[in-house]
């Protein structure tokens, strides 16, 4: 092992609205040595998602917060250093959740070897790994897309939002993807190979978006909230499928929502459209992970889903990187090379 020191980030107070460099503290301290049925693992690469954002709320939620003084919590690729598990051993790559830190001890049952095939080991946190699970889960499973629908996502460059198009795409769906900005709207079509890609900046997106569903939505992707729910709405049809995956426009909120009520409204469309929304976590199907990597692996390897990654060096840039994530700074999924 050439390095005897640990660097962490850890949660130094939670944010009130949008994170900051100061929410964040770097710590730093020896390599500890593991115990009977643990792993040392020195983490490769940190994936940071917006989740995130929601463990920093000490709100009631689907998982516990991060405590102040803790570790940010986060999905990583790890190579064992030094191992007490029969499972693993020294040189092992293996995935899991050590946080944002240089070094962890962990039990190794809660870790697995990563086997990406020809793809880069990265590829378990983001394609092959959470986002591209959550998407194969969600739009499948939720979704249900079928032959000639259209399905609509956003935030579509994200690596959860290709997913969902390229998919889509492969169940003889329209994708039609919304996104911020020109670059990643040339992003999805000649990248992802979206049908239709939408600027959500543009002053007339709801009028464009209403031009690229003409036979409106059977599926949408929410990934959003906000402005972009109000577009799609309208356009859903008779018995549409909304997987809700995040909301991200509303990760920095710190009160209500400006403006009408629009519940009734929404309710009132559930039931005269019996519209199925369902929010849902990516573990509610892990039963079908399996599944998942045999057809993930295979559409890669045939070229029929593609990614992009977005890898920002050095753990002490993690912070920074987070917060453009949460205002879509990022291109693609973003990943910390930490070692």
């Amino acid at each position: 092992m050439t390095e005897q020191t640990s660097r962490k980030i850890v949660l130094a107070s939670r944010p009130q609205g949008r994170p900051s460099a100061d929410n964040f503290r770097t710590e730093t301290g020896p390599v500890a040595a593991p115990g009977d049925g643990e792993v040392l693992v020195q983490v490769k690469f940190l994936s940071l998602d917006p989740y995130m954002r929601g463990r920093m709320s000490d709100a009631k939620s689907y998982a516990k917060p991060v405590e102040i003084g803790q570790v940010m919590e986060g999905g990583t690729v790890a190579e064992v250093l030094d191992s007490r598990h029969s499972g693993f051993k020294k040189g092992d790559m293996v995935l899991g959740y050590a946080g944002w830190q240089s070094h962890a001890v962990l039990k190794g049952d809660t870790l697995r070897k990563v086997d990406t095939g020809s793809e880069p080991v990265s590829a378990a946190l983001g394609v092959l790994g959470m986002p591209g699970f959550t998407a194969y889960a969600g739009l499948l499973t939720i979704g249900q897309p079928k032959a000639g629908e259209t399905v609509v996502v956003a935030a579509a460059t994200g690596p959860v939002g290709s997913a969902v198009g390229q998919i889509a795409r492969i169940k003889g769906a329209r994708a039609v993807g919304i996104a911020g900005g020109e670059k990643k709207c040339a992003l999805l079509r000649e990248k992802f190979g979206f049908d239709v890609a939408i600027d959500h900046r543009a002053p007339d997106f709801a009028e464009q978006l209403k031009a690229a569903c003409p036979d409106g939505i059977d599926v949408y992707f929410e990934n959003v909230g906000g402005k972009v729910w109000e577009a799609v709405s309208p356009l859903l049809n008779d018995f549409a499928r909304i997987p809700v995956c995040g909301l991200v426009a509303e990760y920095n909120a710190t009160g209500q929502a400006e403006g009408p009520d629009r519940l009734p409204r929404l309710m009132r469309d559930i039931l005269s459209k019996r519209l199925t929304i369902r929010g849902f976590i990516q573990y509610d199907f892990k039963d079908q992970q399996p599944q998942f990597e045999k057809e993930m692996k295979a559409w890669l390897a045939e070229g029929k889903v593609k990614y992009v990654e977005d890898v920002v060096e050095g753990l002490e840039k993690a912070p920074e990187a987070f917060i453009g994530l949460l205002e879509g700074k990022n291109f693609g999924k973003l990943v910390i090379k930490v070692s």
